[in-house]
């Protein structure tokens, strides 16, 4: 397959069916409305944010089996296939087999779908991913965005806020996790 940018489609529209069929590619591909995207490669201050968040919230959340942040996992619901940069899943939506091994396949909506805005990533591309997601059955969805430091909080039922500095930064209910934007963003001093 050729390179397939953010705002690139296929020349003929590929049906989920098929896309799922397609071998998977790094950096990963999306399908959304019928057309496929490819999502950039992370870069450092990206990578660090990825990696820092998802391991501060298993680290809270894993042990009391609360829930579960998975860094760049293939979500395929209500005809779209997506891989956000972390999908945080509740224990109770995680499918597990009878070895206690969680399926592979994530068929539902993330619970809690954070992105991390990149310059070579669409700002509203990455909005209508996380809105979808809250359209059907997500609880919470972040946009976080180095580049002013700021994350946008998108919520099923009420209008997005945008937070920045001391703002506290809302968790999925249950997460016992106080953090504010300043301490998000602080991860990324690390010669300070």
């Amino acid at each position: 397959m050729g390179q397939i940018t953010m705002a690139t489609t296929l020349t003929s529209p590929h049906s989920l069916e098929e896309f799922l069929k397609l071998p998977e590619e790094k950096p990963a591909l999306e399908f959304f409305d019928h057309r496929i995207y490819q999502k950039p490669m992370p870069r450092r201050r990206h990578s660090i944010l990825q990696f820092e968040i998802s391991s501060a919230i298993n680290q809270i959340a894993k042990p009391a089996k609360i829930a579960y942040a998975f860094p760049e996992l293939r979500c395929t619901f209500a005809g779209r296939s997506i891989v956000p940069d972390i999908v945080v899943l509740l224990w109770e939506h995680i499918e597990f087999g009878s070895d206690g091994e969680p399926r592979d396949d994530v068929l539902i909506s993330p619970d809690w779908m954070i992105e991390i805005l990149s310059p070579e990533k669409n700002s509203g591309w990455v909005i209508r991913k996380i809105l979808f997601s809250l359209e059907q059955g997500g609880q919470l969805g972040w946009l976080v965005d180095p580049g002013d430091c700021s994350v946008v909080a998108f919520f099923p039922d009420r209008l997005p806020k945008s937070l920045q500095g001391s703002d506290p930064l809302p968790v999925l209910s249950g997460i016992p996790w106080p953090i504010s934007a300043d301490q998000l963003f602080d991860w990324l001093k690390m010669s300070v």
